[in-house]
């Protein structure tokens, strides 16, 4: 079911839903997903509560949600305001949100969403390029997670020495990457790290994985969004497929599609599935306690074709 709805000030928004889960996207501003949740339920999503129900601000405006941006990230291109009411159009089961040309990067952005027949949300993320020139870039499938949970995200599968000599995949670092951060723990086959708002300090790792994932525990919900990478194609940030952020206002789970050179009008496409489920909370975070968190969780997306 797709229905015309206001939410937080914005007068333009849509809610879809398939029963027990929905997601609210708006086309007064983005385009952007509002919110994703239980229907009734809590928004999983971060809220900026200063930042809604406002348009047309000359700069860029976080105001929380799930939002498309433009990889390698840079002050000028990456922060393009994305502050100007979309274009909507409904076709039977799926909401397509296309925002204006971009001032400044020739970018325009879309957003088409569905639940599909597995109770998933698909997400697809499109890019254009309106120039008269290729341009290389991915697309960065950013979703800011209410604040006071944990993320979590797994490696490619590990093995032994002398057994496996070669690499299985990076562990990239930022400048301001700490990682005798306490909110950080590894453990054999995971990362996780957690929001805490008492804690201020920007923490980034990213990492490669053929099916990357990312999740999201608050309180006994559990958020997930999958996406198929490809290993014969390049990525952005030292070869990335996936990075987690945080500071002291939310948590992010982020996804990149690959290094793409894309023609004049063409577009680049990027999907991701996210579900919701109601699981128990965790008290050690070791192998053990997130492997039965995340028992029953489809963690991989079937192959697809190269962008």
């Amino acid at each position: 079911m797709i229905e015309r709805v206001s939410w937080g000030g914005w007068p333009n928004c849509y809610r879809i839903q398939n029963g027990p889960l929905e997601a609210i996207v708006t086309s007064d501003i983005g385009p952007r997903i509002l919110r994703f949740g239980f229907t009734n339920g809590p928004n999983l999503l971060l809220e900026i509560k200063a930042d809604q129900g406002t348009t047309a601000e000359q700069g860029f405006v976080s105001r929380g949600g799930h939002r498309l941006w433009v990889a390698p990230e840079d002050a000028v291109g990456t922060y393009a305001p994305d502050n100007l009411p979309c274009d909507c159009y409904i076709l039977d089961d799926m909401l397509q949100m296309t925002g204006s040309v971009e001032v400044g990067t020739g970018f325009r952005k879309q957003l088409r969403v569905r639940f599909d027949e597995t109770g998933s949300l698909e997400i697809v993320h499109r890019l254009q390029n309106t120039m008269s020139w290729n341009v290389k870039a991915s697309i960065w499938a950013l979703t800011m997670m209410a604040p006071g949970g944990h993320g979590i995200t797994g490696f490619p599968p590990r093995g032994t020495h002398p057994e496996c000599l070669a690499p299985t995949n990076p562990l990239v670092m930022w400048a301001f990457t700490d990682l005798t951060d306490p909110r950080l723990t590894f453990t054999p086959l995971y990362l996780v790290l957690q929001q805490d708002q008492q804690y201020q300090h920007p923490f980034k790792l990213g990492h490669f994985n053929v099916d990357t994932w990312g999740a999201y525990l608050l309180g006994d919900e559990l958020f997930l969004k999958r996406y198929r990478a490809l290993t014969n194609l390049s990525y952005p940030d030292f070869g990335c497929s996936f990075e987690i952020f945080t500071n002291g206002v939310a948590l992010e789970l982020e996804t990149l599609s690959p290094l793409t050179q894309i023609e004049p009008g063409n577009w680049l496409e990027h999907v991701e599935y996210w579900s919701l489920r109601r699981k128990h909370n965790v008290v050690n975070w070791n192998n053990a306690s997130i492997d039965e968190l995340l028992r029953g969780c489809q963690l991989t997306v079937p192959a697809t074709s190269n962008p």
